[in-house]
């Protein structure tokens, strides 16, 4: 447990190496109106902290930085999550009153505002398919062997994939399933329905279709809904800006990673929700083993559809990135809600 002292003058270093980006001494910390201790007594305290594990000495420096542990008791105890200011708002609401009619447009343009907001890279998922459900399905043959998987949503989104028909399979037994899927699956996520075909109306299946477990085979590729979330990025050499970065393998490696959707998808899944913050080591990918990670989920009646999230270096603004997420995720909520009604 820190005590009161102690945690003012973390709570003064660390907002200090969030503006300069260097290491921080007592001296700095002195001359400071709203801390009002000698250097002296900031330097013993400070030799506390560090030796509590919230500071660390880089190098001979005579100064500290925060170490994990120390933005953790920063973020969980100390920030004061103010406003959004106006301006940052304004450019915010602002968003919402633009016509958008695709919405990949939405997620693409929430991606670009808060990446220019905050100077960090964004990272939104979305639309998800939890939030996406089933409208209509058709199979339309195109060769022999071939045809032409069309998944309509009840968003009005339109995909579609060639999936191969073995050559034996009779064009009536798929067409008796189509009809069967569409009286059963329509209202299904899309992220449910393999899971119910092969449940309940794979046992109905089995009673009109011969070659069932065959023709399950062939709508499981036509259902393949892992790649309908989508990661939309923005301001990914935003991270080239910033001090932390100039290690050219540091940043390559990051880059590597904003190329590699199904890593990132799994990085932001199971989020719980509401606002959530990984700092350094606590995020599992090595990459940003030395950045952090606030997302915040966005939901539809209570249904989880999509997540937005800022990566940028353990040394960011936590106050204004959380109140800018938080707003963000409310106000898409909403905006998605309209849709989905």
């Amino acid at each position: 447990m820190l005590t009161e002292r102690q945690r003012m003058i973390l709570n003064a270093i660390i907002d200090d190496y969030i503006r300069s980006a260097e290491p921080v001494g007592s001296r700095s910390i002195s001359k400071r109106g709203d801390v009002g201790f000698s250097a002296a007594t900031i330097r013993n305290e400070m030799a506390d902290l560090e030796e509590l594990g919230f500071l660390e000495q880089p190098h001979t420096s005579a100064g500290r930085v925060p170490s994990t542990k120390g933005y953790r008791y920063y973020v969980d105890h100390l920030v004061k999550l103010g406003e959004v200011n106006d301006s940052d708002l304004t450019k915010i609401r602002s968003f919402f009153t633009e016509k958008m009619t695709q919405m990949e447009e939405v997620i693409q343009h929430a991606a670009t505002i808060l990446s220019s907001l905050t100077n960090y890279t964004s990272i939104v998922l979305g639309p998800e398919s939890y939030a996406n459900s089933l409208k209509h399905f058709q199979l339309v043959p195109i060769s022999d062997d071939a045809a032409v998987a069309i998944i309509v949503t009840n968003t009005g989104h339109v995909e579609n994939r060639t999936i191969s028909i073995p050559p034996d399979m009779s064009m009536s037994d798929i067409e008796r399933a189509v009809n069967i899927l569409n009286t059963k699956l329509i209202g299904v996520p899309l992220i449910r329905l393999k899971a119910k075909m092969h449940t309940e109306v794979g046992q109905e299946l089995g009673r009109y279709v011969d070659q069932c477990e065959r023709l399950l085979g062939v709508l499981d590729d036509a259902f393949n809904t892992e790649d309908e979330n989508r990661v939309f990025l923005s301001g990914t050499t935003n991270m080239l800006t910033q001090p932390e970065f100039k290690d050219v393998d540091k940043v390559k490696t990051l880059l590597d990673l904003f190329g590699e959707t199904p890593t990132l998808m799994r990085m932001f899944a199971g989020q719980p929700v509401g606002i959530q913050v990984r700092i350094g080591s606590e995020n599992s990918h090595e990459a940003i083993s030395n950045c952090s990670l606030i997302t915040a989920t966005y939901s539809v009646d209570g249904v989880s559809a999509g997540t937005i999230g800022i990566l940028g270096p353990t040394r960011m603004d936590y106050a204004k990135v959380i109140g800018l997420l938080d707003v963000l995720s409310k106000d898409m909520a909403v905006l998605l809600g309209r849709w989905y009604k």
